[in-house]
């Protein structure tokens, strides 16, 4: 270990920063962030420096550095553009004993300034010894998708609470225990969810618990896995992802996406195809009150949105009637990101100004739809599951009044490497599963929109048009 990792505290006590630039005020920043009171001495500072000492957020002195800048100083930061006086601040600094930083120079730092989560009071800090600055920031940010905003407010909670924990429960060995469960289970869940009080009722709730039953209960978390790609997936389902005890999945929730559930969870299959469904709707509904009445945390991950022909909704009904405690976790639906891939904007004010999404198939098989609100003009229609009723959309949407010209697109396993966009009409659409040899899952998008489809094409990832 080339550096000991500390957090020092700064809080009210006089930092000095030699120099006047823009990596001088990134520097500043993260010391005002820190509370630290601010010395800049720089004959000439940039226009926010300047602002800061205006405002009275800093002291600065318009000069070259002195020796005597450093008294009294408990942290010192050289960035200038001039490696001589860098070079004596850091030799000065060492000599008195005083952490030292010299921008871009990790053989003039005692300390480095590492690259900072912060989830105040909650803390991370990547550092490379100062080797690359841009991979400890490229660190940085993959461990932000880990690690929510709401972690901050999580820890304040449990320090206004830690020595009424202590007093509950003297032994080590079960305080220990009481925190993860609480941290693990459904206190972490309500507060990450934005129902502090509800959060902090149930803490007090178990600290008093005289029976000591503080293990987390059973409960459902109902989350959009998106349209594919496993980069538009939410920093919350990811989280619920990793901890979950039983993952219920479906069909369109794509491989990627499966591999980033925790690895000792139990997956169970619930997918549906046309006339093929390994589970009923009334099967899953039950199947996740069972799960969830044995104490365990459940996803139940679906493609998409779950409240985008997802039947998320059916869900959450029986989940409300059994009093099975769940939390919805939205996701990027299945035709906003197909179309974003495919260089379709929904709306435009040129093309449409409405936008209006329809299944191809309702719960009796039927494709009874209001097809004269559908053929208006400037609007966009998105058709889920639609491919067995091309023949029908074509023939209903232009006996209706849309033009046979109308530009009609299908996107084909959309936002990954496997997405093929297929550009047609409704007069040509009919045959198009045969020409094409089309497979789901695809979305069919309908209006003039698609005509930029060309124009603004810019995911090229193996594409066929």
């Amino acid at each position: 270990m080339d550096y000991l990792p500390i957090f020092l505290k700064v809080q009210d006590r006089p930092c000095l920063v030699v120099g006047g630039g823009k990596v001088a005020a990134r520097k500043v920043a993260l010391l005002l962030r820190a509370g630290a009171r601010v010395t800049i001495i720089s004959p000439q500072i940039c226009d926010d420096l300047l602002q800061k000492a205006e405002q009275g957020d800093v002291l600065h002195e318009l000069r070259a550095f002195r020796d005597t800048d450093m008294d009294d100083k408990i942290l010192v930061i050289a960035a200038t553009d001039d490696e001589g006086v860098n070079r004596h601040v850091s030799r000065l600094a060492g000599e008195r004993h005083i952490p030292a930083n010299v921008a871009d120079n990790p053989q003039l730092c005692n300390f480095i300034m590492p690259s900072v989560i912060d989830r105040s009071p909650v803390q991370v800090a990547v550092s490379t010894g100062g080797s690359s600055p841009v991979l400890a920031r490229l660190l940085r940010a993959r461990l932000e998708s880990f690690i929510p905003a709401a972690y901050g407010r999580l820890a304040r909670l449990v320090d206004e609470y830690r020595q009424d924990v202590k007093r509950r429960f003297a032994e080590p060995a079960k305080r220990r225990y009481f925190w993860e469960s609480i941290l693990q289970g459904r206190v972490s869940e309500l507060l990450f969810a934005g129902q502090e009080d509800q959060a902090r009722r149930a803490l007090e709730e178990a600290i008093h618990d005289t029976d000591e039953a503080f293990a987390a209960g059973g409960e459902v978390y109902l989350v959009g896995a998106g349209p594919g790609d496993p980069d538009l997936i939410t920093f919350r389902a990811l989280r619920l992802m990793q901890q979950a005890d039983v993952v219920v999945y479906d069909r369109l929730v794509s491989e990627p996406i499966m591999d980033m559930v925790r690895r000792d969870a139990e997956l169970i299959y619930a997918g549906k195809q046309r006339d093929q469904h390994t589970l009923s709707q009334e099967s899953i509904n039950e199947l996740l009150v069972r799960l969830a009445r044995e104490g365990k945390r459940v996803l139940r991950l679906k493609g998409g949105d779950p409240f985008i022909f997802g039947r998320g909704g059916e869900e959450i009904e029986t989940l409300a009637e059994q009093g099975i405690p769940f939390q919805v976790v939205p996701g990027i639906t299945a035709a906003a990101g197909c179309a974003s891939y495919a260089g379709i904007p929904l709306t435009h004010r040129d093309y449409a100004q409405a936008c209006i999404f329809v299944t191809g198939h309702l719960k009796d098989g039927t494709v009874e739809l209001d097809w004269e609100s559908l053929a208006r003009p400037a609007q966009t229609i998105v058709f889920y599951m639609g491919m067995h009723s091309i023949p029908v959309i074509s023939r209903e949407l232009i006996a209706h009044g849309l033009p046979a010209s109308t530009p009609v697109a299908l996107v084909q396993k959309g936002t990954t490497r496997e997405q093929r966009v297929y550009i047609e009409t409704l007069a040509s659409l009919p045959d198009v599963a045969t020409r094409k040899s089309l497979k789901p899952p695809t979305i069919i998008i309908v209006g003039e929109v698609v005509s930029l489809h060309e124009k603004l094409d810019w995911f090229h990832g193996n594409q066929l048009n």
